[in-house]
């Protein structure tokens, strides 16, 4: 079970733009290669700052408005939120620290 919550289309405001911690959002597909490798390393990361960052993961298939409108043209890209607004994105399978210095920066 992933540490992350998986987030739809119908929740994505709720979750995210809602939201009164920064969002890690990991958009991501079940075929995907790269996705699987970063998969783990979202999982640590939700670990590391819980209570501090939301992190949730959106399948690109099963909710493709949201995954439209954020203009995602590969995956993973892992996009961070604050305050309702999209702050930051890493795209690709990155090292957890890559991500973890990435997100301190918005805490």
């Amino acid at each position: 079970m992933s540490a992350a919550l998986q987030v739809t289309d119908s929740s994505f405001e709720t979750e995210v733009i809602n939201s009164d911690v920064p969002v890690l959002v990991d958009f991501w597909a079940p075929w995907c290669g790269p996705c699987r490798m970063v998969a783990p390393v979202v999982d640590e990361i939700a670990v590391q700052f819980e209570g501090q960052v939301k992190v949730v993961k959106v399948n690109t298939d099963e909710n493709p408005n949201t995954a439209s409108k954020y203009g995602i043209r590969s995956i993973p890209t892992l996009m961070i939120f604050k305050g309702g607004e999209r702050v930051d994105m890493v795209v690709g399978a990155v090292p957890k620290t890559t991500l973890a210095n990435t997100l301190e920066k918005y805490l």
